[in-house]
């Protein structure tokens, strides 16, 4: 491992991939399934959300270990109607099972133009952004969601009652493909667990302290479960609803229903193929919405606007070329889990 810091380091990716491969398999996964899986973490940690690759790998285990995640649960569909079906994610890995559904509105897309997956009794989706990039990478245009539990306080109350359901949106690209992938908080607690761990605070105030001050130190926040939602009320509202439709259109649990350990968690995934409406046309414009906001004038000299997803690609390209940036003593861990 090459050395960044006294924290921090650079690891091939393939190595990132043959170690969560090594793990998993001792975890009773097939090879098969255990290399999708380790190259979704690894993915994770390569575009720099690290919170949801390396980071959080340890913590995945740990859920397989106490039986939350069963290693050979498999999606099975309950109900059908059109371009729109409910499946059943039997507990089985999240991030497999979320693959997996998107993979699934992708083929309704194909044959309806539109297709929708609602997902019930799945866990954790790991890194929400990667549905996003495998529609984008086959040219779809992807919207998904995922509640969680009660991590969230609602718009002028004190204790969570909302999840921090992150919410995606992906647009393919030639140049670089569109994908937002965000919580309904100010800042994830994957964001918090980082900038905690890097000893930063945030850049703005991301929630409350104990004493109900707003404050920017991540720990504080963390201790407190009083993260700020995204536009105050308006996130506030938009976690309620987002919880409603995935539990309504999968059968599954809603927010105050759902566990510490996030087992049971309900999703949605909607796939959309423009080509048949566009006749490739969707190319151009996305290009040109792309252009005209990174030509606003930055607010700092050498800066300039991004897109959402910009900066993974980025990362990306660096984390291919040089390594990729590691926590020195959670990659000491796995290596010897």
């Amino acid at each position: 491992m090459t050395a960044n810091s006294a924290d921090t380091g650079r690891v091939p990716y393939d190595d990132l991939v043959s170690e969560f491969v090594r793990v998993l398999r001792a975890t009773g996964f097939d090879e098969e399934r255990a290399r999708r899986a380790a190259r979704l973490f690894a993915d994770a940690s390569r575009d720099g959300v690290h919170s949801h690759g390396l980071n959080r790998f340890p913590l995945f285990v740990a859920t397989i270990q106490q039986g939350f995640v069963r290693v050979d649960g498999v999606p099975e569909r309950m109900t059908a109607f059109g371009a729109v079906e409910r499946w059943n994610g039997n507990a089985g890995p999240g991030l497999l099972n979320a693959e997996f559904a998107m993979g699934r509105a992708m083929s309704l897309a194909r044959e309806h133009g539109i297709g929708c997956v609602a997902l019930q009794n799945t866990n954790h989706w790991q890194r929400g952004g990667s549905y996003g990039w495998q529609a984008a990478e086959a040219g779809m245009i992807a919207l998904c969601w995922s509640n969680t539990k009660p991590n969230l306080p609602p718009w002028g109350a004190r204790e969570p009652r909302l999840g921090n359901n992150p919410l995606v949106v992906a647009v393919p690209r030639e140049d670089g493909h569109v994908v937002l992938d965000m919580a309904m908080s100010q800042f994830s607690y994957g964001q918090l667990d980082t900038h905690r761990r890097a000893g930063k605070l945030l850049p703005v105030d991301g929630g409350y302290d104990r004493a109900g001050d707003l404050t920017r130190d991540p720990s504080a926040i963390e201790a407190s479960e009083r993260p700020l939602p995204i536009g105050y009320w308006k996130g506030s509202g938009l976690s309620l609803v987002l919880d409603l439709l995935a539990a309504v259109l999968s059968g599954g649990k809603a927010v105050h229903q759902i566990t510490p350990e996030e087992s049971g968690l309900s999703q949605v995934f909607i796939a959309i193929d423009p080509q048949p409406l566009s006749g490739g046309t969707e190319a151009g414009i996305a290009d040109e919405v792309v252009a005209f906001v990174r030509s606003a004038a930055p607010v700092h000299d050498g800066d300039a606007a991004h897109y959402p997803g910009e900066r993974s690609l980025e990362t990306r390209r660096d984390s291919m070329a040089h390594g990729v940036v590691v926590d020195a003593k959670v990659w000491e861990r796995v290596r010897t889990m």
